[in-house]
């Protein structure tokens, strides 16, 4: 995946790939020679079979006495290689093979060619040896060492097979023994390994590379985005203590809109409606949640409601958003180098979009000092603006903005701080990944103004639950409060008051 879009990446794979082996793993099979040679073992033929998939054709009433569980999904095609594979990257045999052929091919030379100009060499040298060695071996398993040796080199090694596998979302590589996986919202332990933590360490540089990155001892914790737009981050030995860990959260390949998410159960169509006419009418909005909570997503398929002829400029750490609009402007930060010069922080960003003429600004993420920044582009006729934010509930939304704002200018008294939130944001769109796996908007939630010196909010849209649920169910309703929402009035100015309450009341 990378070797084949960095060359530099391609040379820090070559010289990986030559580093000494370390001792095999102790508790593994050996792949041995057939008599009269000295051993007498097969390597283990073990196979266990190992984006959440939006249906496009379901429609869900707005009262859902429950969620259909996610249908049954084949397995995946890489999984019971996967299996046989642990067992046999950790063999003697494989370690002699694959030295063997590191020492009868130009590594160099071999990651500058195609994977299957390589394939091909690396294919006749591994038949020569175990023709050499008499080793007993199947035909599987030739083909299992060859996809490892190229995976090492032109990818990021036993992990290669899930950014390929579209079920997956989530990689989560912890030290050498555990890779896990989340699947339609939930997390599952996979029977890849590594052959060791020196291997782990080798791929994670490897990646960090393709993206003219640097981790290691001095530097142990790097946060990227992949060539495909995943992004990645890395936490290396001393702080990470069990052993390397990479996190990689894959790029959505296919666009996702609001009528997927009610056709997944995410929302109600009178929610995506009135989301629809937010976003089409300008309004500043903050989509708070929890980690993997959908926020990004949400944020991507409220964007198709952004007008063609707007300059939209879009701030982020790691590039995810999506946005089909014509008229785009993508910024992205970047880290201190070596020196620990030459960071560019998302407050420079937001104070530098202000004077690139936007109609509305678009942060990836709010988390820092720059919540004051965005604040005052909101108050200052960039409306339509939008961002996300880290926060359980709505309520902890605006407290968080408050703590957020009080980094950037501590002398700013709370009611100041109040006063311009209150005017800024007109809707907290609330998400969360609830344990069936299901990413779901809970609130839809308006800032109405101040009264003294707290901000008021009415809940357009709740999900409630429903008594009497067990553990893994997840019983509910989206609820309308039928309240006229405050920005009914701005609607009218877009020739969408109708269409809202029709929908608030629908």
């Amino acid at each position: 995946m990378f070797g084949q879009k960095n060359r530099f990446a391609r040379i820090e794979s070559a010289r990986s790939l030559a580093a000494p082996e370390h001792a095999p793993h102790p508790s593994v099979a050996v792949l041995e020679a057939a008599p009269p040679g000295p051993r007498d073992s097969n390597a283990s033929n073990d196979s266990n079979d190992s984006n959440d998939a939006l249906p496009t054709s379901v429609e869900l009433p707005d009262s859902v006495s429950r969620m259909p569980p996610e249908p049954a999904l084949p397995s995946s095609p890489a999984a019971p290689k996967a299996a046989r594979t642990e067992t046999l990257i950790r063999s003697d045999g494989y370690r002699l093979i694959r030295s063997r052929v590191l020492s009868s091919m130009n590594v160099s030379a071999a990651v500058m060619q195609t994977r299957e100009q390589a394939q091909l060499e690396i294919a006749r040298i591994v038949a020569s040896i175990i023709e050499a060695e008499r080793l007993k071996m199947t035909m599987i398993e030739q083909s299992q060492i060859i996809d490892e040796m190229l995976n090492d080199m032109f990818g990021v090694g036993p992990i290669e097979p899930l950014l390929a596998d579209d079920t997956v979302t989530d990689i989560l590589v912890n030290g050498a023994d555990q890779v896990y996986v989340e699947r339609h919202g939930k997390l599952e332990l996979t029977p890849l390994k590594f052959r060791d933590n020196a291997h782990v360490i080798n791929v994670a540089q490897r990646i960090a590379a393709s993206v003219g990155r640097r981790v290691d001892e001095s530097s142990p914790m790097v946060d990227a985005r992949l060539p495909d737009g995943s992004r990645v981050n890395v936490v290396l030995p001393p702080l990470a203590l069990k052993g390397a860990c990479i996190a990689i959260r894959k790029f959505a390949k296919r666009d996702i809109t609001l009528a997927r998410m009610v056709a997944n159960g995410s929302l109600s169509r009178q929610m995506a409606r009135t989301l629809e006419i937010g976003a089409a009418c300008r309004l500043n909005i903050v989509i708070s949640g929890g980690t993997g909570s959908g926020k990004t997503t949400l944020l991507n398929a409220m964007s198709h409601f952004i007008e063609a002829r707007e300059r939209i400029v879009t701030i982020e750490d790691a590039a995810e958003l999506q946005l089909q609009q014509p008229h785009v402007v993508s910024l992205e930060t970047r880290p201190e180098n070596a020196e620990g010069a030459g960071a560019v922080s998302q407050r420079d960003l937001v104070r530098n979009a202000l004077r690139m003429r936007p109609d509305r600004i678009i942060l990836g993420e709010t988390r820092g000092s720059e919540a004051f920044d965005v604040l005052q582009a909101m108050n200052t006729g960039h409306d339509g603006s939008m961002t996300t934010i880290h926060a359980n509930t709505p309520r902890d939304a605006i407290t968080r903005l408050e703590s957020m704002v009080i980094m950037a200018n501590g002398n700013l008294p709370l009611i100041s701080i109040r006063r311009q939130i209150a005017s800024a944001v007109q809707l907290i769109v609330q998400t969360e990944r609830m344990r069936d796996g299901v990413r779901r908007v809970t609130h839809i939630t308006e800032i109405v103004g101040l009264e003294g010196d707290v901000i008021l909010t009415q809940d357009l849209f709740t999900f409630r639950y429903d008594d009497g649920i067990t553990h893994e169910d997840v019983r509910g309703r989206f609820e309308c409060s039928s309240l006229r929402p405050e920005f009914a009035t701005r609607a009218s100015h877009f020739g969408l008051e109708d269409s809202l309450l029709k929908a608030i009341h629908a």
